[in-house]
């Protein structure tokens, strides 16, 4: 009996088909391209019951409505295999038929059946950690990370996924200790390098967070789209708070937009980024035209809650009509949705993207009324902390923009605790204290948007 890179038994394999096994395994953990080899190798064997699975996975994190299209060949291809497969073999089989079925609370169960019989299964365990993002379970996220830590203290991509977990928990502490641990461990390791820049984000810790990212850029090698433009994005969030503004639009052009422009999460991320400028009063010129013809595609797709609110916004602020088909596609899913999704789709996600849309066309009384129902409970629907903070940006342009001072003053000032000299919330509650007749206020916040501006020249 064959065993992989983390020591788990394997089916008789072809040597070949067991190196693409592994660099299925540690590429995915690592967030490396090379873990698309495995659909080679699963078509040079396909009696091999791991190799489809792995690739059937991979196919599934297209998190496009063909996905389970393309995964369906490699699942029957591991099905055929399975009785013949070992009892782990077995259950990750179960896993991807579950997901194709898109029978999410299966998904789950049987992740947890396979990390309580196989902890060093990190494939499934991350995989569960990633079910458990999209529906906004933090909590989950750790247990599941903690309950086989242990058995992987070895491994530093065990380190980087339990640091994210613990910041996703607010546990900043714990969260920072892990990712660093992560990183004696292997410095190239992107995933903890992420955690800690969540960590550094989060505590306001601006110029550390800048630096220590640039520092680590050289590492940014063999990197899948996702994880290399969503590394650059977080610098670029450093960059946007230090009025940095050239060189946002510079990591926009050259790192954040590009690579994969028809990938969701490489989309969700210029989306992102883009909002986000012009909230901040900076000019993205024609950017939004050449997005929006990629996120074209995505007029009825409502794979994920999360993903469509932010393909809603960048085809409704590009003025594309698509905009208003998937609008009414997730109108739809709000009806149809399985019932374990069901909840999330109607009171979060289509509130969410009606605000999004009145708030792309200018109609900021609507926008604040529906995002203000919508936002408090956006982590339901998924992503980061750092992710998600994006609606709660537009939430607080809308107020200003509608004229709710008072409630602007109020969250402004609330952000401004997280990133006390930073340039956007100075200069936002300048204007704002301004309109609230608060001169010494607004001169207060210009003069800190202004000293942190005279450090970080473009």
């Amino acid at each position: 009996m064959q065993r992989d890179y983390l020591s788990n038994p394997v089916g008789a394999q072809r040597d070949a088909t067991l190196r693409g096994i592994d660099d299925f395994i540690e590429g995915y953990l690592a967030y490396e391209s090379r873990a698309e080899r495995i659909l080679a190798a699963a078509d040079a064997e396909p009696e091999s019951c791991l190799a489809n699975v792995y690739s059937g996975l991979l196919w599934m994190l297209l998190e496009a409505p063909e996905a389970a299209r393309h995964a369906a060949k490699y699942l029957a291809a591991a099905e055929r295999a399975a009785p013949h497969a070992t009892r782990r073999e077995q259950l990750n089989t179960a896993v991807l038929r579950a997901w194709v079925d898109d029978d999410l609370a299966q998904v789950l169960r049987l992740c947890e059946l396979v990390s309580d019989e196989f902890p060093r299964d990190l494939v499934i365990v991350k995989t569960h950690q990633y079910f458990e993002f999209n529906r906004g379970n933090s909590p989950e996220m750790l247990r599941v990370a903690l309950k086989v830590a242990a058995a992987n203290a070895d491994v530093p991509y065990m380190h980087g996924m339990t640091a994210f977990a613990y910041e996703q928990c607010h546990l900043l502490h714990e969260a920072e200790s892990e990712a660093r641990a992560a990183l004696e461990m292997r410095r190239k390791e992107p995933w903890a390098q992420h955690a800690l820049a969540h960590v550094l984000l989060t505590r306001g810790r601006m110029d550390e967070g800048a630096r220590f990212l640039e520092q680590a850029a050289d590492t940014w090698t063999g990197l899948n789209s996702f994880m290399v433009t969503h590394i650059w994005w977080h610098l670029a969030l450093f960059y946007l708070s230090q009025g940095r503004n050239q060189k946002v639009l510079d990591l926009y052009d050259r790192h954040c937009w590009g690579v994969d422009k028809d990938y969701s999460q490489d989309q969700i991320g210029a989306v992102s980024l883009l909002a986000r400028c012009e909230i901040a009063g900076i000019d993205v010129g024609p950017r939004w035209r050449d997005l929006a013809e990629h996120l074209a595609a995505r007029a009825r797709d409502t794979t994920l809650p999360f993903l469509t609110l932010q393909y809603l916004y960048g085809l409704a602020r590009a003025g594309r009509p698509e905009a208003d088909a998937l609008l009414e596609a997730v109108r739809r899913r709000a009806k149809t949705a399985p019932a374990f999704t069901r909840e999330v789709w109607q009171d979060v996600a289509l509130p969410g993207c009606e605000g999004l849309y009145a708030y792309a066309r200018g109609d900021y009384a609507a926008a604040w009324r529906h995002l203000a129902s919508s936002v408090p409970r956006m982590a339901e629907a998924g992503g980061s902390h750092a992710q998600r903070d994006l609606f709660e940006q537009i939430q607080v342009d809308a107020a200003v923009r509608a004229g709710r001072s008072a409630t602007a003053q109020q969250m402004l000032e609330l952000r401004r605790m997280a990133d006390p000299d930073g340039v956007p919330v100075n200069t936002a509650l300048a204007a704002v204290y301004a309109k609230l007749g608060l001169g010494e206020l607004a001169d207060q916040a210009q003069s800190r948007a202004a000293l942190t501006r005279s450090r970080h020249p473009c």
